[in-house]
C-alpha cells in the first residue's frame, strides 16, 4: 500500500510513521512521499533522513484552506505518486471537494481528542479548559465535515490531578505516534 503524508509542522507524526516502517512495523504499508504547504516545516526534513522524496508544494492563494490553484498543485503532486492511501499528519488545512474527489475513501486525519468532542483547532486544549478526565486522539476518514468522517480508532489519555497543558499535550503526542503507524498497518492488511 502506497503512502503520502500531508503535514505542516515539525512532522513528529510523519516520523513515527516512518521509524514504525524501518521497523517492520507498517504492516503492508510504504510511504513514498512527504508533502508541506509550509516551505519551512520540519516534515520536509524527514525526507532525506528516510531516503523519501519531500516536496513544499504553494497552497495559495488561501490562508487556511486549500482551494483553487493550490489544490490543483497537492491534487497533481500526490496523484504524481499513485498513493492508495493519503494520511494528514498535522496538516492544517481544511481540505476541499476537489482533494476529496480525486482521493475518494484515500483520505485519513488525525485529530488530537476523541471525537466528535473538540474538533477543530487546538483539541488538546479545549478538552484541558473543559476539565475533561479522559482525553486522546482520533484516526478518522475525511469528508467534507472538518473532523467529522468516520472514526477509524481511537487512543485514551488520562488527565492527571495536577496536569499541565504541556504535559497532558505530551501524553497525547505519544498517543498518537502509537495510533497512526497502527492504523495505516491495519489498513495495509485488509487491501
Amino acid at each position: 500500500m502506497r503512502v503520502v503524508i500531508l503535514g505542516s509542522g515539525r512532522g513528529s507524526n510523519a516520523e513515527a510513521i516512518l521509524q514504525a516502517q524501518q521497523a517492520g512495523q507498517l504492516g503492508r504499508a510504504r510511504v513514498v512521499a512527504l508533502f508541506s504547504d509550509k516551505p519551512d516545516a520540519g516534515i520536509l526534513a524527514l525526507g532525506p533522513r528516510f531516503g523519501l522524496p519531500a516536496s513544499y508544494i504553494d497552497p495559495a492563494p488561501f490562508k487556511t484552506k486549500l482551494e483553487g490553484e493550490g489544490e490543483a498543485r497537492f491534487i497533481a503532486a500526490v496523484r504524481a505518486a499513485q498513493p492508495d492511501l493519503v494520511v494528514l499528519a498535522g496538516f492544517m488545512r481544511v481540505v476541499k471537494p476537489g482533494l476529496l474527489a480525486a482521493f475518494a475513501g484515500k483520505i485519513i486525519n488525525l485529530h488530537p481528542s476523541l471525537l466528535p468532542s473538540f474538533p477543530g483547532l487546538d483539541g488538546i486544549g479545549q478538552a484541558f479548559r473543559r476539565g475533561v478526565k479522559v482525553t486522546g486522539c482520533t484516526v478518522h476518514g475525511v469528508t467534507a465535515e472538518v473532523d467529522g468522517g468516520p472514526i477509524l480508532d481511537q487512543a485514551t489519555v488520562r488527565v492527571a490531578p495536577g496536569e499541565t497543558l504541556e504535559t497532558l499535550a505530551a501524553k497525547v503526542h505519544a498517543a498518537e505516534h502509537a495510533l497512526l503507524p497502527a492504523v495505516i498497518a491495519r489498513l495495509s492488511e485488509m487491501r
